[in-house]
């Protein structure tokens, strides 16, 4: 007996095994109001961030999480895992957010929309 593929969930909507992915338009960052992502925001504008500094700047302890979230809203923010020494002199590979240039366009369109008066 063949199995069947589980259903996927995309961006908030539920994807069948008959759709392509290709079928579902990515979505329109339209902004937010929640804090923590309103501190995250302009921190990856700034510069890539480590989880941990995702974790401290928003004042939350799950960074991915968070920034899953913000791609449910319509960013990227790709995680690129880097080589890196901890303490004890083991290399370890921690994951850096950063903003695509993809991303940058629609935060700054939503800023710009935001200082006009619009809604988030």
């Amino acid at each position: 007996m063949k199995k069947v593929p589980r259903p996927l969930t995309v961006q908030g909507a539920f994807q069948t095994t008959d759709q392509h992915s290709d079928s579902i338009k990515p979505a329109k960052f339209q902004g937010t109001d929640n804090p923590r992502y309103l501190r995250v925001i302009p921190a990856l504008l700034t510069r890539p961030r480590r989880r941990e500094d995702v974790d401290s700047i928003a004042g939350c302890s799950n960074g991915p999480d968070l920034v899953s979230a913000l791609r449910g809203l319509g960013l990227e923010i790709p995680c690129e895992k880097i080589k890196f020494l901890d303490r004890d002199g083991n290399t370890c590979r921690p994951g850096v957010y950063s903003f695509t240039e993809g991303d940058r366009r629609k935060v700054w369109a939503w800023q710009a929309r935001m200082r006009k008066g619009g809604a988030p």
